[in-house]
């Protein structure tokens, strides 16, 4: 029986959930995600923990925030005046924005609370300093 490897197409089921056990994430119900081992489409501890894989096989991991979506960065949570935003934006906690760099790159922000003057945004992803768990099922390579 083959095993997946680097640069193989793969297919798998998969459930995502926090230590709390708080579920974030899950295939179930859907068809199966397909990615390239290797290929830098998933999280680096995702593909290391497909990696070897037969298809048919089942494995639970735990993913450190450094092979996920890396550490929670400081620097990237600003304060930003309501001066800053349109006049029709009613800014909520946990509305979603985005922001243009001076290079041109769009940033995902999220707002994270609302002074009387201010807005407080966090550019850094959501699961960002989270380690992940994963219960991972390979239903094919292709």
């Amino acid at each position: 029986m083959s095993q997946a490897k680097t640069g193989d197409s793969v297919k798998i089921h998969y459930t995502g959930t926090l230590d709390d056990g708080t579920q974030f994430d899950s295939s179930d119900g859907r068809e199966p995600l397909s990615f390239t081992l290797g290929s830098g489409q998933v999280i680096p501890g995702f593909d290391k923990a497909v990696d070897g894989m037969a298809v048919g096989d089942s494995k639970s991991v735990n993913i450190p925030a450094e092979d996920a979506y890396g550490p929670h960065q400081p620097q990237m949570v600003q304060d930003v005046p309501l001066s800053a935003l349109p006049a029709d934006l009613t800014p909520e906690v946990g509305m979603g924005l985005q922001a243009q760099g001076p290079d041109g790159q769009v940033a995902n922000l999220v707002v994270t609370s609302v002074q009387d003057d201010s807005i407080t945004v966090d550019g850094n992803h959501p699961l960002a300093g989270k380690a992940l768990n994963f219960d991972i099922e390979l239903v094919s390579i292709d």
